[in-house]
């Protein structure tokens, strides 16, 4: 799928231990490459990274992406041909009980890299990661494009779109003059998938409940979100990493990537599609509460326009392969005495790689 661009490379991804982190290393190292990692800790309990075993497979370097110094020895060391950068504080909830670890690590982290990348004299293709939620979000019914207004109401909104302010600037300022940095900005967000344990995400609340049998509370069932597997953005980063050290693409640019727009659906669509396979009746998946502990927006779209046409890229799943997906990976942790959770990851991948090669559209 990727033309062996990968394989015997060396990869730096921040963040490896979150959920994206942990996919985005599996599929690397599947890929042939040989990953390093950065990150300040392992997020979460149980975590993708414990249950994969990830920490036997790559090279591991903990640290705080805001401490400038350390980052830049860990380039030094590695020698990274592709970096990732994905560490961030990613969850809206956290953002409101401590905005000033939200700001600084998605902020002050993203210039980190930058730096990095300003100072060194290495090859390095890097793709940058913020969020969708670095979009204006006026909750208007059409998908939001690359060049569309950034910035947002809440905290995590506002952190993203200051991130990509800095990426903007770095950019022109520094980094568009440097003949041996690659650089591009992936956008993306509402992604599922097996092994996230992230608090207050809808899909971790539905499976901690379900494998315990009781019904998930949800706070905004008429909420709607393009929900999109893991993969399908993870294929786009990769994707975009593979134009730009081919150089297919020009560097600088930011691409959104999401799912099909006719796979959107509620909140509550989405629990009780989810409860199918658990074998749970509508009243005993899901029951609604009043408590609204902060604001999230109701409906975020992005337009993929600009990836299909200068990446070749589009997502691959339908609806149901991604609840297919979910389920697969969550009914096994939970429930598969001890099955092998890397294998099963791997497996995965390969179902999806082989769709996307077909270049088959599930509608």
């Amino acid at each position: 799928m990727f033309r062996n661009v990968f394989q015997n490379k060396r990869v730096l991804i921040t963040g490896n231990t979150g959920f994206k982190g942990s996919w985005l290393t599996c599929w690397l190292l599947n890929l042939g490459a040989e990953v390093y990692g950065f990150a300040n800790c392992i997020p979460t309990d149980p975590s993708m990274y414990k249950t994969l075993k990830l920490e036997q497979k790559i090279h591991q370097t903990w640290g705080d992406i805001r401490n400038f110094a350390d980052f830049q020895k860990c380039v030094d060391e590695v020698k990274p041909d592709f970096l990732f950068h994905l560490a961030a504080q990613a969850i809206v909830s956290t953002s409101y009980k401590n905005p000033m670890d939200t700001i600084t690590t998605n902020v002050i982290g993203t210039a980190t890299v930058l730096e990095a990348l300003r100072q060194t004299k290495l090859p390095i293709t890097a793709v940058i990661i913020t969020s969708d939620k670095a979009y204006d979000n006026v909750e208007w019914l059409w998908g939001y494009r690359e060049n569309d207004r950034l910035g947002g109401k809440d905290i995590y909104s506002g952190s993203k779109g200051a991130a990509e302010l800095v990426i903007k600037s770095y950019w022109h300022s520094f980094l568009k003059e440097k003949s041996n940095i690659k650089m591009g900005i992936a956008r993306a967000g509402n992604v599922i998938g097996g092994g996230d344990w992230s608090q207050d995400r809808i899909v971790v609340d539905v499976m901690k409940a379900f494998s315990e049998n009781r019904a998930v509370e949800i706070r905004s069932p008429k909420a709607t979100r393009p929900w999109q597997h893991v993969l399908e953005p993870l294929s786009g980063y990769l994707t975009l990493a593979m134009a730009l050290a081919e150089g297919k693409v020009e560097s600088g640019e930011a691409f959104n990537f999401g799912p099909r727009q006719e796979i959107t659906k509620t909140v509550e669509e989405l629990v009780l599609d989810l409860s199918k396979q658990w074998n749970l009746k509508p009243e005993e998946a899901l029951k609604v509460t009043d408590n609204k502990p902060f604001h999230e927006a109701t409906l975020l779209k992005l337009n993929c326009d600009k990836a299909l046409a200068m990446l070749k890229w589009h997502a691959t799943l339908n609806y149901e392969q991604t609840i297919e997906l979910v389920n697969e990976w969550y009914l096994h942790f939970y429930k598969g005495n001890n099955q092998d959770m890397y294998a099963l990851t791997l497996s995965q991948i390969a179902f999806y790689t082989n769709l996307a090669e077909k270049g088959i559209c599930n509608l």
